[in-house]
């Protein structure tokens, strides 16, 4: 029974001592995948894009649009007085003057008619006079009229490029800051998603890790419990020893025990139970209750219940 108590202590170390191996195994895989993640982590850290302002290269772009007022000139300003119809019917005047006159002569025609004659030509000059300022107070008007709407031309050009550069200029800004934040954006979100990854498969190895290390030490502490099981048995286990009368020989009386039991020399018949001389007890000569029966049929004695030494002598 001993022996078999030993080999069930020794399977049971064993046993316990290979699953401890294969958890420290474990635990090593473990520890090392936990490590990688660690690195892994650390190096998308690193990686991480800068966080930058998308409005820092923003300028003014209202040198871009062009002043086209020097392209604007006042039609009227040129305008001149007419004087060559005037000179001209002046000359026509003095004509039809002349030849009234030399009429006059030939005719024989008095001072009376010379008179309102001369008359009649400075009013035809008045009128001449007159048209020509009509005229010029009309081409200072007109001159006038063109330059208030060149200046409101002007003006209204200078307004419409200063819309073109301010909205040009908002536009791009505002589209190259929108990029600038869209592209911030989604480099910071794989950049989570990386880190979310990989802290999982650091939270898996830790617990791996942990579970391996407790594994390993369940194993040895299963294997150890059980050999104590094993040997807290065998303690248990009565001591027998083989005592049948059948399997010895060269028996004699050598005394007798305290409470009066038989104490014999002898050998066995069979050397697998032992060599040499032996001291004890014939088992059909004590108390029932110290004698079990083997497996083989032959009897077997528990000396701790008697008060006699089984002993080589």
């Amino acid at each position: 029974m001993a022996a078999v108590a030993a080999i069930g202590a020794g399977v049971s170390l064993i046993g316990g001592a290979v699953s401890a191996n294969q958890a420290k195994k474990a635990g090593k895989g473990a520890r090392n995948d936990a490590n990688r993640a660690r690195a892994e982590i650390a190096a998308i850290k690193a990686a991480r894009v800068d966080i930058v302002n998308p409005y820092a290269n923003q300028v003014n772009l209202s040198g871009l649009a062009e002043n086209l007022s020097g392209m604007m000139n006042n039609p009227f300003a040129s305008l001149g007085v007419a004087t060559q119809a005037a000179e001209i019917k002046m000359e026509q005047a003095d004509i039809a003057l002349a030849n009234t006159l030399d009429t006059i002569k030939s005719t024989g025609a008095g001072a009376g008619g010379a008179t309102a004659l001369a008359q009649a030509a400075l009013a035809s000059k008045k009128g001449v006079a007159a048209d020509i300022e009509a005229q010029e107070a009309k081409n200072e008007q007109l001159r006038a009229q063109g330059e208030a709407s060149l200046q409101a031309m002007k003006v209204s050009e200078e307004q419409r490029l200063q819309g073109i550069a301010i909205s040009e200029g908002q536009r791009l800004q505002a589209g190259e800051a929108a990029g600038k934040t869209f592209q911030m954006q989604m480099e910071e979100a794989r950049s989570n998603a990386d880190l979310g990854y990989e802290a999982g498969n650091l939270a898996n190895a830790m617990q791996a890790q942990s579970n391996a290390a407790a594994a390993e030490a369940g194993a040895w502490g299963s294997a150890i419990s059980g050999v104590a099981s094993m040997a807290t048995s065998a303690m248990q286990i009565p001591k027998t020893t083989t005592s049948d009368r059948r399997l010895k020989k060269n028996i004699k009386l050598i005394g007798k025990s305290n409470s009066g039991l038989n104490i014999y020399a002898f050998e066995y018949i069979d050397k697998i139970f032992g060599k040499g001389v032996f001291q004890g007890v014939m088992s059909d000569e004590i108390p029932i209750s110290a004698v079990t029966k083997g497996e083989d049929g032959y009897d077997r004695v528990d000396y701790s219940r008697l008060d006699v030494e089984f002993k080589n002598i």
